[in-house]
Order: structure tokens, then sequence, then C-alpha cells
């Protein structure tokens, strides 16, 4: 048994089988449906329910408030329908979709960004070319491993691709990056995907976030942009916990020095202040900005940096629209995302 559901945007009506998610049921459909961490806790695939009724798996509030539910939104990866439906995903700026492809990549660099992130570098064998936007990320899967999301951190365009990854607790895929992993492997790569993509049609000021490995999407948005000559402000703040968290602090530091409308500031949780600022990073970004309306973010990292940044970005004026965030969940985090009892909407 199924329920149809119209896709608006799509213009596509598909079968979601019972107790399927619409986001489950349309990407196997072969429907470019926004979508992120698919487990209820990044609201890149917030919806318009424009009819019918669905209901609602466990979610985190920072994806879907109580206002917008009362609105008629809700999260595709968490809406099972029970009748025919129709749902309309948001409205974007500069809406881009590549085509998904599935890689074969053999690694040819493998070094220690920092203690415990792994900097891993991929040529495409088979499979290309592979077309994505500054910021997205794409599903990679090492030998023996379930496949893991990690953001790019390379620009568009670069042959050679470029993962980030930090090792987890408990974490299959990163523990295999940390110990086995050698020139010459063989890695799959499929995507791309994620809607938190550098906007380059815009020209207001960037505030650009980052936390621990989320640099490697905010690096390929900021090279990004100053790859294409965007004339605006790029204020890249990149927060890590010590010193030895730190990475790419001197390639950033002169790309500062090269490109005067780049602005970088590395903040310390705890630091001594000596070199650095210190502080949460979003924090230091509320000492610089009083007014953020007319900015566009673009924010990766752990989930509590991600909120924390969201909530004073947007008391500072900035519309949740123009903030592109992406929270770095780990593999048990996704596990237990239901952080709210299921609701009929």
């Amino acid at each position: 048994m199924s329920f149809k559901v119209r896709i608006a945007k799509a213009d596509r009506i598909i079968d979601v089988p019972v107790g399927a998610t619409i986001l489950e049921a349309a990407l196997d459909a072969g429907i470019s449906y926004p979508f992120g961490c698919q487990s209820g806790n990044c609201g890149a695939c917030k919806s318009h329910l424009v009819k019918g009724e669905v209901t609602m798996e466990g979610y985190s509030e920072f994806a879907l408030s109580d206002d917008e539910k009362g609105r008629g939104l809700i999260l595709a990866c968490r809406a099972v329908p029970w009748e025919e439906t129709e749902v309309a995903w948001l409205e974007e700026d500069d809406l881009i979709v590549h085509p998904r492809r599935l890689l074969a990549c053999k690694v040819v660099g493998l070094d220690d960004a920092t203690h415990d992130i792994k900097r891993i570098r991929l040529e495409i064998v088979s499979g290309g070319p592979f077309d994505f936007s500054a910021g997205q990320f794409a599903s990679v899967t090492f030998d023996g491993c379930p496949p893991r999301d990690y953001s790019m951190a390379n620009v568009p365009g670069d042959p050679i691709l470029e993962f980030h990854v930090r090792r987890t607790a408990g974490g299959a895929a990163s523990t295999h990056v940390a110990e086995k992993l050698s020139p010459g492997d063989s890695v799959r790569v499929e995507g791309p995907f994620g809607p938190s993509y550098l906007r380059e049609a815009h020209r207001g000021p960037i505030i650009a976030v980052a936390g621990g490995s989320g640099m490697a999407p905010i690096k390929s948005v900021v090279e990004r942009a100053l790859q294409k000559a965007l004339p605006q402000h790029i204020y890249f703040y990149f927060g890590v916990r010590t010193e030895r968290d730190l990475y790419l602090h001197d390639h950033f530091a002169a790309l500062a020095e090269k490109h005067k409308n780049l602005h970088f500031v590395p903040v310390l949780s705890e630091g001594d202040g000596m070199n650095h600022r210190n502080g949460l990073v979003h924090e230091a970004v509320g000492r610089d900005f009083d007014e953020l309306d007319g900015c566009k973010a673009y924010l990766a990292g752990p989930p509590v940096m991600v909120e924390a940044t969201t909530r004073l970005f947007e008391e500072r004026g900035m519309r949740r629209i123009d903030i592109h965030a992406d929270a770095f969940y780990t593999a048990a985090e996704m596990a237990n995302a239901n952080k709210k009892t299921g609701a009929e909407l």
C-alpha cells in the first residue's frame, strides 16, 4: 500500500509506501529534493504542507520551530504521509541542482591536519565529471565501512577532491581513516548533496563561521568567493578549542594579506589570549557586529555552535533564509536524532 504525494516544485506525483518518509520516496524516485542530515536536525528539507496529513517522526526544534509547524511547515525527512498529500520545498535563492554522480576514486594524498583531523585527497578514477557548488557535501564510503557524509574542501572544478575527517569515538569510518587508510586505496564518493552552498549572485557581506572540521566546506566557500572575485567583504571566523586544534592558519592569513576584502579571525575557546582571540566563536562575531541585516552567513561545525550562531544572527537582524548552516552530526548523534515525540500535522 502507498499514498500519492505531489512534489510541487518538481511537478511530479510519487508513490510513498506506508511508513516511509516523503524525502525517502522522493530521492528513490530520482527527485533532487533539498536535504541535509536526513535525521530531523538541520532543516534543509523544510517544506510547505500544501494539502493532506502527515505524521512527523522525531526532530529537533532547531530544524523546525513550533511557530513554523503552526504555519504548516514540515521536514520532508521526518514526514510520513497518511493520505494523498502535496508538498513544496521552500523557495531558495540561486537554487542549483547538479547531477548526482557515483564516483570511483583513489587516495592520492593523506596527511594530518591536526592531532585528530586527517586531510584526504582523492583522484576521480571513473564516474565523473563531478560538478558541485562550494559548501556541498558527498556520501563517502571507505573499504568495509558504512557511508558517511563529508564536505568537499576543494573549490569546484579542481581535479582532486579534498575531505577533512575528524576522528570520533566509536566512528568506524573515521577510525579507518585514522588507522588504516593509505595512498592508493579505493574510495567511493556519491553526490553532491546539500543546500548550504555559496550564493554567488549575492553582493552583501559574507559571514563565514567554522568550527573544527567544519573548516572543510567553509574553506571551499571562501576560496570560491575569492576565485570568482566577489567584491564584498568576507569575514571568516574559525573556532577551535586550543592552539593544537587550529589548522590552515597560515594559508588563510596569506589569503587575507593578498585579498583585502577577506578578514580571517581565529577564535580559541581555551586559548591564552596571547596570539588569537579567546571565547566562543559566535560570541566573537557578536562583539564585532551589532547589525547583520543584508549579510549572508555560511556556518559549519558542531550542532551546538551552529545553533548558537543561528540564534545570535537572527537576533542581530539576519533573515533565516540568509543563514546557510551545515551542522556536523556524528553517526551516534544521527542515530539518536529523535529529540521530539512524533506529532500529526
